[in-house]
């Protein structure tokens, strides 16, 4: 099987989930879908994902780093672009189930061997990530968003990219991506520029130094 076939194969393998797991929510009365949201595959959306793809191979990013592995759909896209860059993954997750899955996932598409698995809690273990980071890819719980950040920034490479999901949406996870968004900004060599992509991303960039 080509790594395009498996990619492919695998991708297709989300896509049939992402529909299956939709038409099983909305089938639930309104006021039980909320507490399902967390065994679903909420996904960042074909569209975000090809353009962190683009912003990977564009910037020939080696250390990726993604704050929530969930079960795997972005990590897959993250992969193939370290692929291209000959680079390396580095995703965070909490919940071990939903890790054993991407896992899987990103075995039958070849690409495994470019991620580095990291189970807990990211923001104690950012403390060991090595540096500098290249590209940063945050969708975890919302509160988390900054304590990752900050943890994160003095490990970013000149010209590092950080991308955040759920910029607009979902519509209770404003304030803090509001309060994100705010930070990122208050870092005199941080420039960033909110995108109407999939459920919105920031995308930020550290300034190169003279």
């Amino acid at each position: 099987m080509t790594d395009e076939k498996a990619f492919a194969d695998v991708l297709n393998h989300y896509r049939h989930r992402i529909i299956e797991e939709r038409e099983w929510l909305e089938s639930l009365p309104p006021e039980q879908r909320m507490g399902h949201r967390d065994r679903i595959l909420l996904e960042v959306g074909e569209e975000a994902a090809n353009l962190l793809v683009d912003l990977i191979v564009g910037a020939g990013a080696k250390t990726i780093v993604e704050l929530g592995t969930s079960f795997g759909y972005s990590t897959l896209f993250l992969a193939n672009a370290a692929k291209r860059t000959g680079g390396k993954v580095y995703t965070y997750e909490l919940a071990a189930e939903k890790q054993a899955y991407a896992k899987e996932r990103l075995a039958e598409a070849g690409l495994a061997d470019l991620v580095d698995w990291r189970l807990g809690d990211a923001v104690a273990l950012l403390e060991g990530q090595p540096g500098p980071v290249d590209f940063v890819f945050i969708d975890l719980w919302k509160d988390l968003y900054i304590p990752c950040f900050e943890t994160l920034y003095p490990r970013l490479a000149d010209g590092a990219i950080v991308v955040a999901d759920n910029m607009l949406f979902p519509e209770q996870s404003l304030p803090d991506a509001v309060a994100y968004r705010a930070a990122v900004r208050a870092k005199p060599d941080m420039e960033a520029v909110l995108l109407d992509i999939g459920n919105g991303l920031d995308i930020g960039c550290k300034i190169k130094s003279p």
